[in-house]
């Protein structure tokens, strides 16, 4: 049985220019990240990402922090849905200009249900497409690591969350739950064997309490 630590990014840059970038609080909260799975002694023999900046950043960061040696592969598969793409198909335009972050994550959820009930969005495309190509990349490395493999892959929140909702045997609206309350920089455990694979745990983020509380953040 194979273990994979699905590890979700740090915080990015929410309101900026470019969202993609890992802020400063998303730098520490890598390294805060890599301090933990060192903590664990945690031999992995494979390491993953998405293509997205903040997910390679997070990767580089962490994994220098948890002391692993070893080169991190990319897969598209990982990469998080557009959200902006998402959220300003399926609302009027004047609500996202004038939306706070506080109203936006109200209109990401509604703009997510919609998007989890069928409807395409756009170049986007479907969510039982992306929840698909997400789980098949877990299995491609779970199968790749083989007995008593352990690996680590740093993907977001969405990709995190639909794993989740598939293995949970949740309804596609379920997922909408779980991603609410992803934590940056958490951690998701999923074993692999020969029956497939099993959640074991999810959004931890002890790491983020006590001297690291500040550090704990959702967006």
């Amino acid at each position: 049985m194979s273990a994979i630590y699905l590890l979700r990014h740090g915080q990015a840059s929410f309101g900026s220019d470019d969202y993609d970038v890992l802020a400063p609080a998303g730098e520490l909260q890598a390294k805060v990240l890599g301090e933990e799975l060192r903590g664990r002694g945690l031999t992995p023999a494979q390491a993953w990402s998405g293509t997205l900046s903040r997910q390679r950043a997070t990767a580089s960061v962490t994994l220098a922090a948890a002391g692993f040696d070893l080169p991190c592969q990319t897969d598209p598969r990982w990469d998080e849905y557009d959200f902006l793409a998402i959220v300003e198909q399926f609302t009027a335009p004047d609500a996202v200009a004038a939306a706070t972050p506080r109203d936006f994550q109200a209109l990401l959820d509604s703009a997510l249900h919609h998007w989890v009930a069928g409807d395409p969005a756009g170049a986007v495309g479907t969510y039982a497409d992306f929840a698909a190509g997400a789980v098949a990349a877990l299995a491609e490395v779970g199968a790749g690591l083989g007995s008593g493999g352990t690996g680590v892959v740093f993907t977001s929140g969405g990709v995190i969350s639909a794993i989740c909702a598939r293995l949970l045997g949740l309804p596609a609206a379920g997922f909408v739950t779980l991603n609410r309350v992803m934590v940056n920089a958490a951690v998701t455990k999923v074993v692999h064997g020969r029956s497939g694979a099993s959640l074991v745990s999810f959004n931890e983020h002890g790491h983020f309490e006590g001297a690291n509380r500040d550090l704990l953040t959702y967006r």
